[in-house]
């Protein structure tokens, strides 16, 4: 499903990732883990075709990038930190409005929106105002709006921050359920949120790429992931940063 061999992204003489590799198998949940300024949002946005690597070469779907970017984007739902609503449409006009701009042949517009409705939970509220929600809601709305267009990798940028304790735990069943029909790549700074959902495990540190494996793998030691990760970042935390994720 993804394949990034030796990525670079700098941005004027600061480099942000450096020569990350890995792979990404069809199916099952991927969890990018790392504290902000690792280089989270920067590998997603070029996962997502928004984004050109300074040099590097990165495949989603069997589409290299930036090459054959358009196709890669259409085999890609993404999911913002902060989701691109429109508090004052209803969901069902916002799902409608991101059908159309996602390219969605006319006649398959409505099946497609009843389908993310019905599989993110949203069935009941189509008709309310999106401003009239619950974070939890908005975030389905989010989610709902990565599906259309039926796409193979779905890609979710903290998707739990600011939920209640029942939101997350709601969030993370949904994710569960997506990664039985989708790639799934789940960037977190939370680590409790990449151990209850992710398979598959890879841990950012200051742009580099510090491990990639199964959750059994990184752990096989009798060490818990915390402490893994606390290793291999150096102890660092989002708090300790002071920096936005690039």
């Amino acid at each position: 499903m993804i394949e990034v061999s030796h990525l670079t992204q700098k941005y004027g003489h600061r480099l942000a990732v450096e020569d990350v590799s890995f792979a990404v198998a069809d199916g099952g949940i991927c969890g990018l883990l790392g504290p902000n300024g690792a280089g989270k949002s920067t590998i997603m946005n070029i996962l997502t075709g928004y984004l050109s690597a300074t040099s590097g070469q990165v495949t989603v779907a069997g589409h290299p990038l930036p090459e054959e970017a358009d196709a890669a984007k259409k085999c890609v739902g993404y999911l913002p930190e902060q989701p691109p609503l429109y508090p004052e449409m209803t969901v069902q006009e916002y799902l409608d409005f991101a059908a159309e701009l996602k390219g969605v042949k006319k006649a398959e517009r409505k099946e497609q929106v009843r389908s993310a409705a019905r599989r993110t939970g949203l069935e009941k509220v189509l008709p309310r105002l999106i401003r009239s929600l619950s974070k939890g809601y908005r975030q389905r709305v989010g989610i709902a709006q990565a599906l259309l267009g039926s796409p193979k990798l779905i890609i979710l940028d903290e998707p739990t921050v600011g939920l209640d304790p029942a939101q997350v735990i709601e969030i993370r069943k949904l994710i569960r359920e997506l990664g039985q029909a989708h790639t799934v790549i789940l960037s977190s700074h939370i680590l409790s949120e990449v151990q209850a959902v992710c398979q598959q495990v890879l841990i950012l540190s200051k742009g580099r790429l510090a491990a990639s494996g199964s959750l059994q793998e990184l752990t096989a030691d009798g060490r818990s992931l915390e402490e893994v990760f606390l290793e291999l970042t150096g102890g660092e935390t989002e708090e300790s940063t002071g920096e936005e994720d690039e």
